[in-house]
């Protein structure tokens, strides 16, 4: 049986990229292409909806899902902790799944989880993300995930050092790391992670050169997945083992 993919947002770059993936995916079809301003009943029958849109819509994205009992991947940014808490009794209720990706690199994935693996052993952390001038949200979708995974992976330890964070140019906070955003042309997605400690820091860095192929990957191991979750799920260490432990 070919499970039908009602992708929302397609017309998109991410959405494209998607789409592009499902077509070489076997026992799945996008069998309807939506934009962020279509008519959310159009996802009636859908076997699995795919949100590829904006933090503003995805939340009508998702609730709509949940409501006709369709599971649904997110690929959008947006979505803290704080805000998937929402949802997560809603999918519960509904006995569906709901997957959260805030970046489908793997890549992306390793690049956060060996900072927050570090993260205890250094007492600052501040992140500085990079993205094209069209990006519309900020900080972007990667950068808090990777702050909530350092903020957890420090639990013992507590909060980071961020000295003077009530000023604007500080940075955003999350989970007491400061973020720092760019929106430039001539980038499409970087991100860096500095930990310090005294005399020393540590950088991970991470470049995404081509999407379509960075993404791929992360997009054949996310979709199948999401088809069959039940439960609420995020980023694709849910679904892997890459063999690093905070």
């Amino acid at each position: 049986m070919t499970t039908q993919v009602a992708l929302v947002g397609g017309t998109g770059k991410l959405g494209s990229i998607i789409g592009a993936v499902i077509d070489g995916l076997e026992g799945f079809e996008v069998s309807r292409v939506l934009t962020s301003r279509s008519d959310l009943a159009e996802l009636d029958g859908a076997d699995l909806v795919i949100d590829a849109t904006t933090p503003q819509v995805s939340v009508d994205v998702v609730r709509a899902a949940v409501e006709r009992r369709i599971n649904v991947l997110v690929a959008t940014s947006g979505w803290s902790t704080e805000r998937i808490a929402l949802v997560r009794p809603l999918v519960e209720n509904a006995g569906t799944g709901a997957v959260f990706i805030p970046n489908f690199s793997l890549g992306s994935v390793l690049g956060s989880a060996l900072a927050a693996a570090a993260a205890p052993f250094f007492g600052s952390a501040e992140i500085v993300e990079a993205h094209h001038e069209a990006k519309v949200d900020s900080p972007r979708g990667t950068a808090v995930r990777t702050a909530e995974l350092i903020a957890a992976a420090r639990a013992e330890q507590g909060p980071v050092s961020a000295p003077h964070a009530d000023q604007r140019a500080r940075g955003q906070q999350v989970g007491s790391v400061p973020i720092h955003s760019l929106r430039r042309p001539g980038v499409i997605a970087k991100q860096e992670v500095i930990l310090s400690g005294p005399g020393e820091s540590l950088t991970f860095t991470h470049d995404t050169v081509e999407p379509a192929l960075a993404y791929a990957p992360g997009i054949r191991l996310a979709v199948p997945f999401a088809a069959q979750a039940n439960g609420v799920f995020v980023g694709l260490e849910s679904m892997i083992d890459i063999g690093i432990r905070s």
